[in-house]
């Protein structure tokens, strides 16, 4: 199955992305997304692009105060404000270029302040050519990329028992679908199971009640994914159970950059120990279906 392409553009002025032509050709007519690369966001300024439109920028005290730019404190910064967040609404931007608003922006960006990052961009619309945004941004050194696709199988692997109807679980019966989220978790990390008294790493075990499945197959994919694609492969693993299936259950679990200053639509996500934002789709062979999303402590909790 096809998952992108996406792009890597380095050393790209961040003016670039709030030219009329630029709204024009990706953000009005379709799906575009952008995110700096190899910047953390507890200690480096981080921008991202969302599909609506808006520009978040979450930027350290110097940066904001140099770009003079309205924004206001980020709610993890403690008692002494050290960073801020600026959001700027490209639609509403770009429908007067001569507006004072626009030309503060232009200016802080191109004289003022001047922020180049390295950028993962993709866009999403259909029946477009990919390659536009190739030649759009040629002059910058774009490169194109794929996600990486990894496929593994796992034998006798010891599996929760799961009941559709019970998300909270029953003694003896069903594990609830907290447990099944822990017992993930442990799987993708390629943790034992078995909860050995020599094992020094992890003494977790799968909760009770259990069965072991002669094989299970894993499949991770990696890399800049658009939620567009993400929905057409849930698809694709909601007819695996067209036809009768041996297996109860499959599950899908979507895992978000750990830096990126949004977590759920354009709520703040703050870093300490983790970054985790993710969600993760069981779907069950009748056809029921649960939705898991998480984040971290820093973090509002999703909607």
């Amino acid at each position: 199955m096809e998952f992108g392409p996406y792009y890597l553009v380095k050393d790209l002025p961040l003016y670039e992305l709030i030219t009329h032509e630029f709204i024009n050709t990706f953000v009005k007519k379709g799906s575009c997304y952008a995110l700096t690369y190899n910047t953390n966001i507890d200690e480096d300024n981080t921008v991202a692009l969302l599909p609506n439109g808006k520009l978040i920028l979450s930027l350290d005290k110097d940066t904001y105060e140099e770009t003079g730019l309205q924004g206001r404190p980020s709610q993890y910064s403690g008692r002494k404000t050290m960073r801020f967040i600026v959001s700027i609404d490209l639609m509403d931007l770009s429908s007067n270029l001569e507006s004072k608003k626009y030309k503060r922006v232009s200016w802080a960006f191109r004289e003022k302040k001047p922020l180049k990052f390295d950028f993962l961009l993709a866009w999403h619309q259909t029946g477009a050519e990919g390659s536009m945004m190739m030649s759009y941004f040629s002059g910058y050194g774009i490169q194109e990329h794929q996600p990486k696709i990894s496929l593994s199988t796992t034998r006798d692997l010891r599996c929760p028992v799961l009941q559709s109807g019970r998300l909270g679980g029953e003694p003896e019966a069903a594990c609830s679908a907290r447990e099944l989220f822990d017992w993930l978790g442990a799987v993708f990390c390629h943790a034992d199971l078995n909860n050995e008294p020599y094992n020094f790493v992890s003494t977790y075990c799968c909760p009770q009640p259990s069965t072991v499945v002669a094989q299970a197959s894993l499949c991770t994919v990696t890399g800049f994914i658009l939620p567009e694609r993400i929905c057409v492969l849930l698809e694709r693993l909601c007819r695996y159970f067209d036809e009768p299936k041996l297996a109860p259950w499959v599950t899908l679990s979507v895992q978000g950059f750990a830096d990126s200053p949004v977590s759920w639509r354009e709520n703040e996500h703050g870093f300490q120990k983790g970054g985790e934002h993710l969600y993760n789709f069981v779907i069950f062979n009748n056809r029921d279906y649960w939705l898991q999303m998480a984040v971290g402590a820093n973090d509002d909790c999703p909607p």
